[in-house]
């Protein structure tokens, strides 16, 4: 858990699992960021997988919080989606997985504490799989570098300065899709 006094400005939460197909292209977004750039302090990049209402003292302690996600909405497999404001919570109040009961659950306990970030972005993909398989589907794997680039692009913008990682760095180590596999299932 965050500290308020070690609280980044920024929060960059990928969420999902990885175990359910297309609904696992938050946490590839992020491990995807993760590994391009270097990142400054005022960010932290948090896989919060399925969390839910765990996450609330995160999102409580950030100023701006961009949310990477599967996103349901009328628009062929693998498009974009940006929500902010207004628009963010009847887009995640349907419930792709019973995680987005807990995201669902997560922005309403921050208006309950009146902890609403100063910014709540969330970049996704619409899903075109749900199933129990570990990957993307092709649709949603041809939709990644856009959503990867767009958060990347709006961060920048936002003022965070993101530079290239460095060659052997942990942020550009291999993704290795077993690891996330062994992550949801605790092992």
């Amino acid at each position: 858990m965050i500290e308020d006094e070690e609280a980044p400005a920024t929060l960059v939460l990928g969420l999902g699992n990885v175990l359910c197909c297309d609904d696992g292209v938050g946490i590839f977004a992020l491990e995807a960021l993760r590994r391009r750039y270097a990142w400054p302090d005022d960010v932290a990049l948090v896989d919060g997988g399925t969390l839910g209402l765990a996450l609330l003292p995160m999102l409580e302690s950030a100023q701006s919080v961009w949310i990477l996600d599967a996103v349901m909405a009328d628009a062929p497999a693998g498009s974009l989606v940006a929500l902010e404001g207004e628009s963010v919570e009847p887009a995640l109040r349907d419930r792709l997985s019973p995680h987005q009961i807990g995201v669902a659950d997560l922005l309403d306990a921050l208006h309950w504490r009146d902890t609403w970030p100063e910014r709540l972005r969330v970049l996704g993909l619409v899903p075109e799989s749900l199933e129990l398989r570990i990957g993307l589907s092709p649709g949603v794997a041809a939709g990644l570098e856009r959503l990867v680039e767009a958060a990347a692009a709006e961060l920048a913008e936002a003022g965070h300065e993101l530079l290239p990682a460095t060659e052997g760095s942990d942020e550009t180590t291999a993704h290795d899709d077993r690891g996330d596999a062994a992550r949801a299932l605790g092992l």
